[in-house]
């Protein structure tokens, strides 16, 4: 699907291989057969995605040699090229391994750190390698289950060096943080944009650190993502979003986006094409973070994935359709009554 422009934003997108997968989750196994990696890349060029998002062991396994990381990286880079898609970014999957499981750059201990930072570094080799310089952060267990268990001005100090380090290893690239207030850890440091914000702007190169958001870990923290959206834009400082949905402060459920909320769904929407999502020099994809129901077979365990960039086509059909005369009259007359009354209309598609 090409690029296209709805307000001043400009909408291409991106996609995890992660988002077509087997339906195992935390209380059952495999319910279907996985795609092979070839397969998954003809299918998001077939859906109309521009771009794929990538953990570092999602190219290649984690303990290759040098020279094996990049043979492996080049064939991944070719497998993308022929199915005329690229990287969006490489994210560095340390909540998986044994050594991180008291975090990575924030563990207790100093060869655990030492290996999140030396894998992290692996990550933006293998980034190079792909053509991005776009390395997202996903703290998933950078924090603790008790508080007592770290030392915060430690933990923090610790934040910072790591972020540093990243910096100083290559000069080209650009730290996304994507925050979560909570699992798998149940209380994380700097649980939303801003704390990430905050803490990028202490680093030795601050317009290198930005931020990506999803739409679920924002309404994991009772705030609603367009807004988050809203700040990170204003600072110039939002270079990266995952839509989805969720229903309630539950679990990261990774609903299709727009499955859940509309009117929330619509506001995002409206927020990225009012600031000019995509439109700049270094152009951001629009990425989806959505998953199957484990119930679909197979075969159509890629719906979602359409339908969320249906959803999305959707809504900025309805974002071009706004009256921006009435809303602006409504609010200098403080009528928000009749301001609600012609956004819940204009969705149901009456006014």
């Amino acid at each position: 699907m090409a690029a296209f422009r709805c307000g001043k934003a400009v909408f291409r997108f991106s996609v995890g291989p992660w988002n077509l997968h087997p339906g195992a989750d935390p209380f059952g196994p495999p319910v279907r057969t996985e795609f092979p990696f070839a397969e998954k890349l003809r299918i998001f060029k077939k859906l109309g995605f521009d771009a794929v998002q990538f953990h570092d062991d999602d190219v290649c396994i984690a303990d290759l040699s040098a020279s094996a990381t990049v043979k492996q990286t080049r064939a991944m880079k070719k497998l993308l090229a022929d199915q005329g898609l690229e990287a969006e970014f490489v994210a560095p999957r340390l909540w998986e391994d044994p050594r991180t499981v008291d975090g990575g750059w924030t563990s207790n201990d100093a060869k655990c750190r030492k290996y999140a930072l030396e894998r992290s570094k692996r990550a933006v080799d293998i980034a190079n390698e792909l053509g991005t310089n776009r390395i997202v952060l996903w703290p998933a267990r950078e924090g603790t289950y008790i508080r007592e268990a770290k030392d915060p001005f430690t933990s923090y100090h610790r934040y910072l060096e790591y972020l540093d380090a990243m910096l100083a290893y290559d000069k080209k690239i650009r730290l996304l943080g994507e925050m979560k207030p909570n699992e798998p850890m149940d209380a994380a440091y700097l649980p939303t944009p801003g704390h990430f914000m905050a803490m990028g702007a202490q680093t030795r190169d601050p317009a290198r650190v930005g931020v990506l958001i999803e739409s679920a870990h924002s309404i994991l923290l009772g705030e609603d993502p367009s807004d988050d959206m809203a700040f990170c834009m204003a600072a110039g400082k939002l270079w990266g979003v995952h839509l989805n949905d969720q229903d309630g402060l539950k679990y990261d459920q990774d609903k299709s986006f727009g499955s859940v909320n509309v009117r929330r769904a619509f506001n995002q929407v409206w927020v990225l094409a009012r600031g000019g999502f995509g439109a700049g020099k270094d152009a951001a994809y629009v990425g989806l973070d959505v998953k199957a129901m484990r119930t679909q077979a197979q075969t159509k365990s890629m719906a979602h994935l359409a339908n969320s960039l249906q959803f999305f086509r959707d809504l900025c059909k309805l974002v071009d359709g706004v009256d921006t005369k009435k809303v602006e009259a409504c609010r200098r007359a403080r009528d928000y009554e009749a301001l609600e009354a012609y956004i819940v209309r204009h969705l149901m598609g009456a006014a």
